[in-house]
């Protein structure tokens, strides 16, 4: 292993690509006879004409030389280099240094005698020679001009053998295994050093897991039971959540073959292509049973098939998911071949592709709660080096609705800005910028706002926090800024109760705080902006949930019209009732913008002070509400843990205080000991002086 680190540090050179030797050979040889073929044009360029305009010009004076080929009764007459232009009509760099027309004669006797006049009257001077064709001339011919053809058809029928013989460096196995699985496989799933110790939290989905662990290592204590072992598990839950670790954990507990793929991976532009790797993988993996195939995004070959013949027709990724429920179906019950599967849309998913026999199980992998988001901060904050004050519950509960992999982010971005700031250890601090960061985006410092634009920030955000304040149900407030972050010019970061159910008075409690930015606008500034969108948004959408979906409306009570369909192309509902849904939605949201407003007017003089003190600070704690408001009527379980947390940090902050008063008056009294003892040693020298 540390022969192979060392080879691994070392420089990595470029790997030799058979394939571009193969282009490099074609383009020269195509550069070759391109070039040669056109040396000839370029020196000597020929011309056809007649016998009698051939005795014109040598008549003329223009031939330098004659040379005959009695063997085609034909005779080249190259033009002397100063008439070039009066023949050819151009200059030498055009025609080249020697150029020459082909002339036909009848009679070598007449030519003769022709030349033999004109060089009596002093019109011809030049050499009167005659060719002799070589014996394998055309032979030779022949092979000038077929070989470079067939040195490329046979470079190329190379080529093309080495990408169908699953080679092909460089081009992914070649056209002929296009068929093929491009599934990647692992020996033993030990090889990939992953195991449950790796998986923070989801103790049931690791339960669920572990079974099927157990199936794989000792089949015979569940068939001896009559027990048969289940063909697949598929992993159900939101992105980041650890779906593809679960799935490597399980291949290095169990320790057999590993076949992982993509669900795209599957699909491809040729038609039966995907059906084709589909039989491939499992003939693979019949091969090595026992083993695992994890399919990691299953929803891109498994999607519903249409009841629509004439939407599909020949539809490749149907013809692909139909391979896949035919191998599923197909091994034996005994083989010993176990198929993952994850996605974060199983409600996409073909329902033959989920019924027991495929798919026995499905395992729902879901957001981390409070104790499982801090079993998964234990684990990516191994490398950091951390700050000994640092309260891991206390990350836990400011992160939550966060995937373990948001988690891994906050621990990098902490570390990140701690290096930025040249500390030696990650803090707290550090940690809640990291959220900032993710939640929010990054701070824009530079952004620059008049104080007209800055004080109606400050409104808007004292809306939202002084109506959370005094509303019983909404989520405890944090901190507020002004700060810009994102696309956004402000915000509030509350610590929300992880509820399992919501009630109707809480959703109206967190739509009335959503809307107590505007109406803060409207009162106390007098016109109103574009600053709330997001918060109409978000109170819209939650609004239309309520009425359509919750089945909390006052004239559409205990109603759902939810539709899970995917070709469908109508509401489940007619326009009257959707005509009814609106008017109960604007209703709602009316009601407690109103009741906003209401709230802000009782505490108008406590909401000018907290966005005065924003104006002036940025950012403002819970603990300078609880100045300006007193204590909140409401307190709920979050606020006592923060305020738990808020006492803890006041106490360790107090005591480390107290350490440091001590350690001042330590070395204080130890510097008095020492100028004492040096007085005392002064005095002692003086006497014996004396």
């Amino acid at each position: 292993m540390e022969q192979q680190k060392q080879k691994d540090k070392g420089p990595k050179m470029p790997r030799f690509n058979m394939s571009w030797f193969y282009i490099l050979a074609i383009a020269s040889l195509a550069l070759f006879w391109m070039t040669d073929g056109m040396k000839e044009p370029m020196q000597k360029i020929q011309t056809e004409t007649t016998y009698t305009e051939f005795k014109v010009l040598v008549d003329s004076g223009y031939a330098s030389r004659i040379v005959v080929d009695k063997t085609h009764g034909s005779l080249k007459m190259y033009v002397k280099a100063e008439n070039i232009r009066d023949v050819f009509k151009k200059g030498a760099d055009q025609v080249g240094n020697e150029p020459y027309l082909n002339v036909e004669y009848g009679s070598i006797e007449n030519l003769e005698k022709f030349i033999d006049s004109e060089r009596e009257k002093g019109k011809f001077s030049g050499k009167l020679s005659f060719e002799h064709p070589a014996e394998n001339g055309f032979l030779t011919s022949l092979i000038y001009n077929l070989l470079p053809i067939f040195l490329i058809v046979a470079v190329w029928m190379f080529f093309m053998r080495r990408m169908g013989s699953g080679g092909g460096a460089g081009f992914g196995g070649g056209i002929f295994n296009v068929g093929k699985s491009k599934a990647q496989m692992y020996e033993k799933g030990g090889d990939l050093g992953i195991t449950f110790k790796d998986v923070a939290g989801q103790a049931g989905a690791k339960q669920e897991m572990q079974e099927i662990v157990d199936f794989l290592k000792n089949p015979k204590k569940y068939t001896e039971l009559g027990g048969k072992i289940p063909k697949g598990a598929l992993l159900v839950g939101p992105p980041g959540t650890g779906k593809t670790l679960l799935a490597k954990a399980v291949a290095g507990e169990a320790g057999v073959p590993f076949f992982s793929m993509s669900g795209s991976d599957f699909v491809e532009m040729f038609v039966g292509v995907g059906a084709s790797r589909v039989r491939d993988l499992f003939d693979k993996a019949k091969s090595k049973a026992p083993c695992i195939i994890f399919i990691d995004e299953i929803d891109a070959v498994g999607r519903a098939r249409s009841k629509n013949p004439a939407m599909g027709g020949n539809d490749e990724r149907e013809n692909t998911l139909n391979a896949l429920l035919t191998e599923m179906d197909g091994f034996g019950t005994n083989s010993g071949i176990i198929t993952l599967a994850a996605t974060n849309r199983a409600d996409m998913l073909d329902s033959a592709l989920l019924r027991a026999g495929r798919f026995d199980r499905q395992i729902h992998v879901d957001l981390p709660d409070l104790n499982e988001r801090k079993e998964v901060f234990m684990v990516h904050l191994k490398p950091l080096k951390l700050d000994e004050s640092l309260d891991i519950d206390f990350l836990a509960r400011q992160t939550p609705g966060f995937s373990g992999a948001d988690i891994a982010n906050v621990c990098n971005e902490a570390a990140l800005i701690a290096a930025r700031h040249n500390r030696e250890k990650v803090g707290k601090q550090d940690f809640l910028d990291a959220v900032d960061r993710i939640i929010g985006g990054l701070e824009k410092k530079t952004k620059v706002m008049t104080e007209s634009e800055k004080r109606s920030i400050a409104i808007h955000e004292a809306g939202h926090a002084t109506i959370s304040w005094f509303t019983e149900f909404a989520n405890p407030l944090v901190k507020v800024s002004i700060v810009p972050r994102g696309q956004a010019l402000g915000a509030a970061w509350y610590l929300p109760e992880e509820r399992v159910l919501q009630t109707k008075e809480a959703m109206l409690d967190e739509m009335c705080s959503l809307l107590g930015g505007r109406a803060a606008e409207e009162l106390f500034i007098g016109h109103i902006s574009t600053g709330a969108m997001n918060d109409l948004e978000r109170t819209t959408k939650q609004a239309y949930g309520m009425i359509a979906y919750a089945g909390m409306g006052e004239k559409l009570p205990n109603v759902c019209y939810y539709n899970n369909s995917e070709y469908s192309f109508q509401r489940p509902y007619s326009e009257t009732t959707a005509k009814i849904m609106d008017d109960e939605v604007l209703k709602m949201i009316n009601e407690q913008y109103e009741r906003a407003k209401q709230i802000l007017t009782e505490h108008k003089d406590g909401h000018a002070q907290l966005a005065q003190l924003l104006v002036e600070r940025e950012v403002i704690f819970a603990e300078d509400v609880e100045k300006i408001f007193g204590k909140r009527p409401w307190t709920s379980r979050a606020e006592e843990l923060l305020e738990a947390q808020m006492r803890a940090d006041a106490e360790r902050m107090a005591e480390e205080r107290e350490r440091q008063l001590e350690a001042k008056a330590q070395e204080s009294e130890s510097s008095d000991s020492e100028s004492s003892d040096n007085d005392s040693s002064d005095n002692n020298s003086s006497e014996n002086n004396s």
